[in-house]
């Protein structure tokens, strides 16, 4: 049975399949990429989930097992709205693991979703049925859950980050570089200036 650490439960903060389904693909990735966690930098995670579902649990597994966080710009939602997440070490490999279909539905077959349906908050719900929820993620082989492609062609890169700052012209706080806007002959921030980004 695959063993998920306590704090990882702690971070995300409730009981429910999908971050523990993230968490095993996560590790799965770094085992692929023969890499350990990532302390700093120079991998990419881009998890192609949304931001209109309800699975987006899996991301939180993601960062914890693999290291590539928000914080650190190792990680980009790429709103597809699908299980999957792509991993890149840029000038070496990319991989695509996607959770597969009939996994997917076999986790849905769980109480847990009746409650979900209606409104019920993951940690007000059972942990009886929360716990049976998990179980199929840590008794499945990987092979029953995921599909592992290359992406050979792939490639992904971030803007390059500032150091520089301004303080806006109207509310005074620091802006980073990128960020600034002008507007009527002032350095404003995003919020100052009306501007959407």
């Amino acid at each position: 049975m695959f063993e998920i650490p306590d704090w990882v439960f702690e971070f995300h903060g409730h009981y429910c399949p999908f971050m523990p389904i993230g968490y095993r693909m996560g590790i799965l990735a770094l085992k692929r990429l023969g890499i350990n966690r990532v302390r700093d930098h120079g991998v990419f995670c881009l998890p192609e989930m949304g931001d209109r579902h309800p699975q987006t649990c899996m991301i939180d597994g993601l960062q914890a097992a693999t290291g590539c966080t928000y914080g650190k710009l190792l990680m980009e939602r790429l709103n597809y709205g699908k299980y999957a997440a792509i991993f890149y070490r840029p000038g070496e490999v990319a991989i695509r693991i996607s959770v597969r279909p009939e996994f997917i539905d076999r986790v849905h077959r769980a109480d847990f979703f009746k409650y979900r349906q209606r409104g019920i908050e993951p940690s007000k719900i059972p942990y009886d049925v929360c716990k049976k929820a998990i179980e199929p993620v840590l008794t499945a082989n990987e092979d029953e859950m995921f599909k592992v492609e290359e992406l050979p062609d792939f490639r992904f890169e971030r803007p390059k980050g500032s150091w520089q700052r301004a303080r806006c012209e109207k509310c005074g706080e620091y802006v980073f570089e990128p960020y600034i806007r002008v507007k009527n002959g002032q350095d404003l921030c995003i919020p100052c200036s009306g501007y959407r980004d």
